[in-house]
């Protein structure tokens, strides 16, 4: 039986004129194409006579390119998936922005004063970690010099701006719980506007909300075990916080929950250059230096460019997919599903523990400390962590609850 035929874009047939057909395409390349951009061209032997032109095109600080015959307002063209896409102006400056080596938060407002930054409410963010002084806000870039001006940054204003939605309107978040699988029915919203540090908290508290899964035993006595992994809902909501594209106008960050999924979408593509297999294997770009470097300093963020990693992990360690990312329009989502498709990742003394705890009657930590052999300070620490995973309920008055005692959790 004759094989199928190869798809014909894995078929490399070569060219005979390499060089008559290099100049050809160098031409071409830069005839049509603005400013003027000049490959790096090698010719490369291929099978018998035949040869193969290789182009290599390094980035320029003159970019974005744009085709001549379209003219720049229409001829930028940026990759996105496997698809080639117009771009438009916000696009086109952040593209500009990007050859310059700057972000659009770390951009000076110069219309504006120092005073038109809430420091005491900037203060009380940072009070847990440190006492913040004036200087600190040209240290942390949310001011900055403009000819001889202290000004805010765009950055400054979206973190701790008095007047913030007058300058960035679409700078809060919405939250929405919907019954099902899509929007026909919404049972719940709120619209969080308050400093994005806080309304990362408010939001991640709204997630949880309408995640808890509550068993009552006893009249006062209760567990709780979440449908998602909370540290995979942090990572989610802070990195469309601090990655979203503030320049964009017309929608705000969305957090939609449904039955069976969560999804956290910011407005922006990945930044230039970047891809969601990139992102996987924890390479990063920041766009919004700014909130990135407070961020870091109010301890929201951990370690640059492993936050789709802890995600990841979160989500693995219970028996979810690996969240699903995409690119959609102009915006970045985010997708964890709460359907469990694999057997939830347990080492040998979490095992342990299943295994003490499988005969159905609750134990406490010193009964269960016995039974492994760890100390009850040390097993403490692994039922924190099945307690969070949602393998083991946690059952008791309070924290403190001397009788309090642990179920391993029935699945079904």
């Amino acid at each position: 039986m004759a094989q199928p035929e190869e798809k014909a874009w894995r078929r490399a047939t070569g060219v005979v004129e390499a060089r008559k057909e290099g100049v050809a395409v160098t031409d071409l390349i830069s005839d049509s194409i603005a400013p003027r951009l000049i490959p790096e061209l090698e010719i490369l032997p291929w099978r018998r006579r035949a040869h193969v032109l290789a182009l290599q095109v390094y980035p320029s600080p003159a970019r974005p390119y744009y085709l001549k015959a379209a003219g720049l307002e229409n001829g930028v063209f940026v990759r996105v998936g496997s698809t080639n896409r117009q771009a438009d102006p916000d696009m086109i400056e952040e593209l500009r922005r990007f050859a310059r080596g700057q972000t659009f938060d770390e951009q000076p407002l110069p219309e504006l004063d120092s005073e038109a930054l809430d420091f005491r409410a900037a203060s009380e963010l940072f009070a847990p970690t440190r006492r913040l002084k004036r200087p600190d806000l040209e240290t942390l870039k949310l001011i900055t010099r403009h000819q001889g001006r202290k000004v805010p940054t765009v950055g400054g204003m979206l973190l701790f701006g008095k007047e913030r939605e007058r300058y960035f309107p679409d700078t809060w978040i919405q939250a929405g719980r919907f019954r099902g699988v899509d929007r026909s029915r919404i049972a719940d919203t709120a619209e969080i506007r308050l400093h994005l540090p806080l309304a990362v908290e408010e939001a991640i508290a709204f997630v949880q909300k309408h995640d808890t899964r509550a068993a009552e035993i006893g009249s006062v006595r209760r567990t709780e075990r979440w449908g998602l992994p909370p540290a995979a809902v942090r990572e989610a909501v802070i990195n469309a916080v601090v990655h979203a594209d503030y320049a964009q106008r017309g929608a705000p960050i969305r957090i939609s929950m449904f039955d069976d999924r969560l999804e956290v979408e910011n407005p922006g593509l990945l930044p230039i250059g970047l891809t969601v297999e990139d992102l996987r294997h924890g390479i990063s770009k920041l766009r919004n230096r700014v909130l990135g470097r407070v961020f870091h300093a109010l301890g929201l963020i951990e370690q640059w460019g492993s936050g789709i990693q802890r995600m990841t992990a979160a989500c693995r360690e219970v028996g979810l997919d690996t969240p699903l990312l995409e690119e959609i329009g102009t915006h970045f989502r985010v997708s964890l599903h709460k359907a469990r498709k694999h057997p939830p990742r347990v080492d040998e003394v979490e095992q342990a523990i299943l295994d003490a705890l499988g005969g159905g009657k609750g134990l406490s930590t010193q009964q269960i400390a016995a039974k492994i052999g760890l100390s009850p300070r040390a097993t403490r620490t692994r039922l924190l962590s099945l307690v969070t995973r949602g393998l083991v309920a946690e059952v008791g008055t309070s924290p403190q609850d001397p009788r309090r005692q642990y179920y391993l959790v029935d699945k079904s």
